[in-house]
């Protein structure tokens, strides 16, 4: 089964007989005769015909979209976010021009909600590596919805991105206030430029006297030198309990000695770790 196919299921299991009709007709329509000012009128008109609400899906929806597409979890999709990307994939060879050509296009008039719509389609559209300039444009925005469009929930920054960019994005998340957790691949693209890069950010947040995010410790933990232990060892003493149980959760992914050392001086810190099988997710939801 392909992603059109699976996206067009579900929202004729939920849309009305008139919305699901009209959709029907814009798709019909573009097919038969394809323009670029049909594409935009159809992506401009879809929130007003299908409305705005979440794209209900069950548990085994969601594994049929990682079938189709490792990590891709449109669970946080609205209807007119899965049209919107519906009609870009059936489009997408159609007209004269390059899809990512089309792409960039569209990005560079739409509003809010139709780059959200472009953005989290990211990982399903051809000419993946040709579209990487456009997806790091949208993580330079202020808006944090289009920034999460293309940094959560989405495989195509930890597929496409590079070692550069993608550094960036996680720093980016920090300072907009997003969460790392639902970043896909923060684990296995962790580096340790990336680690230097999140003791930095540290460094001025305490200078600063603020807090720091939780989270940033587990970009650090498995990669942690001598220097970066001892900010960890820190944020190991810290009274807040997020903080601490967070800096315990990455000096146990680091798995050396001197981590192990750290660990001991609070012992009522690894003993809630093991009691209540903490994760980063739990972490996350802790801020």
């Amino acid at each position: 089964m392909t992603a059109q196919e699976l996206i067009s299921g579900w929202l004729q299991s939920q849309l009305s007989p008139t919305a699901c009709t009209w959709l029907a007709e814009r798709r019909a329509l573009l097919e038969a005769d394809y323009t670029d000012r049909a594409l935009h009128i159809t992506l401009g008109f879809i929130p007003r015909k299908l409305g705005k609400a979440d794209l209900q899906l069950s548990l085994t929806a969601v594994a049929s979209a990682l079938a189709v597409r490792d990590g891709w979890d449109p669970s946080s999709w609205s209807v007119a976010d899965a049209a919107r990307v519906l009609v870009l994939l059936e489009t997408s060879s159609a007209g004269n021009t390059s899809f990512s050509s089309r792409f960039v296009d569209l990005c560079k008039t739409a509003d809010v909600g139709e780059s959200v719509a472009l953005y989290r389609g990211l990982a399903l559209y051809p000419d993946a590596q040709m579209l990487e300039a456009q997806a790091a444009e949208g993580l330079r925005t202020n808006m944090r919805s289009v920034f999460e469009a293309v940094a959560h929930r989405n495989p195509f920054a930890r597929d496409v991105f590079t070692q550069d960019r993608w550094n960036h994005m996680v720093l980016k998340a920090l300072f907009v206030g997003s969460k790392l957790d639902p970043i896909l691949g923060l684990d296995q693209r962790a580096n340790h430029e990336l680690a230097r890069i999140m003791c930095d950010y540290a460094h001025e947040r305490w200078a600063a006297g603020r807090s720091v995010a939780p989270e940033l410790w587990r970009c650090v933990g498995p990669l942690a030198d001598d220097t970066m232990r001892q900010d960890l060892a820190r944020a190991y003493r810290s009274e807040h309990s997020a903080e601490a149980l967070a800096a315990g959760l990455a000096l146990q992914s680091s798995q050396t000695d001197a981590a192990a050392s750290i660990l001991t001086s609070r012992p009522e810190i690894v003993e809630q770790l093991g009691r209540d099988q903490l994760t980063w997710s739990d972490i996350a939801a802790m801020e």
